[in-house]
């Protein structure tokens, strides 16, 4: 079997993402009969249906579903390496949530030798980041982030604390349960993205931004638990309290591709990870 081009890959996810062909060809800014003609010459080469094409409308095969998914993880390893490769004498590049592990990171910019660009993203961006080239490294934690497709270290190992604006009843307690935190009628409990990017069901709101995520809390609109170390963006209305039956989170140093820079900050996070007591006091021994 011939090798794909990047090409044929381009056109098939546009339809893929379309389901559309005439959609697809404007966006592509070619004629819808070439774009039909690549897509059937595609299905002739890998030897498979790619698409049902019925009266209404186009979707994806069960093969053509495995392509989307393999074709998007292709080009985005394509504009990594270009990335990568202009990029090779310059900074390393860190992606990290604003906000989370804030002590980590600053000591990370401290002890490490050599300059860090630091790329600050939002709820769930760091994998796509890694993955198309914009960062070489980023902070995440497991088992919340999509590490897929990633090497990763373990830095340390935390508590969550539940974020609460300070008028609330509950923000006067000592500790907390997740069964209390989740039952609260008049706070429902933020909705993070889960690996797929989808949505829990519930009456509490999506969470996109961290800037919207700690108005809300502010406004009593919702209540969060997250990692203890994650406090630092913390507003002065806002409380903390010790959830004490919360999923243990761990912050990971994660990368795709492995260089000598990203080896040497890996040595670093992993010096600094050791200091995981005096970084996070109440973090209990695995």
């Amino acid at each position: 079997m011939e090798d794909l081009e990047t090409r044929q890959l381009r056109y098939f996810l546009a339809v893929a993402e379309a389901l559309h062909f005439g959609r697809a060809a404007d966006k592509l800014h070619i004629a819808q009969p070439p774009l039909s003609r690549a897509i059937r010459q595609l299905e002739h080469q890998l030897g498979v249906q790619l698409f049902v094409r019925d009266r209404r409308g186009v979707s994806l095969t069960e093969a053509g579903s495995v392509l989307r998914r393999e074709a998007r993880i292709a080009l985005d390893a394509v504009a990594a390496a270009a990335r990568l490769t202009a990029r090779a004498s310059r900074p390393l590049v860190l992606a990290t949530k604003a906000g989370a592990s804030h002590d980590l990171l600053q000591r990370l910019l401290d002890y490490h030798p050599e300059p860090i660009e630091v790329l600050l993203c939002e709820v769930g961006e760091q994998a796509g980041l890694l993955r198309d080239g914009s960062a070489d490294v980023a902070i995440m934690h497991r088992p919340v982030d999509d590490l897929t497709g990633c090497r990763y270290r373990d830095l340390v190992t935390e508590d969550q604390v539940a974020v609460l604006p300070g008028r609330h009843p509950l923000a006067s307690r000592t500790e907390l349960t997740m069964a209390e935190v989740s039952s609260v009628p008049d706070l429902p409990m933020a909705r993070w993205p889960r690996l797929d990017g989808s949505y829990p069901d519930g009456p509490g709101p999506e969470i996109h931004t961290q800037s919207a995520l700690a108005q809300l809390v502010s406004l009593g609109r919702t209540v969060i638990v997250i990692p203890a170390s994650s406090r630092a963006w913390q507003w002065p209305d806002h409380v903390a309290v010790p959830v004490v039956d919360a999923p243990r989170i761990t912050t990971v140093l994660a990368w795709r591709y492995q260089t000598e820079t990203v080896a040497a900050l890996e040595k670093t996070a992993t010096s600094l990870g050791e200091m995981s007591t005096e970084l996070f006091p109440t973090t209990r021994p695995a």
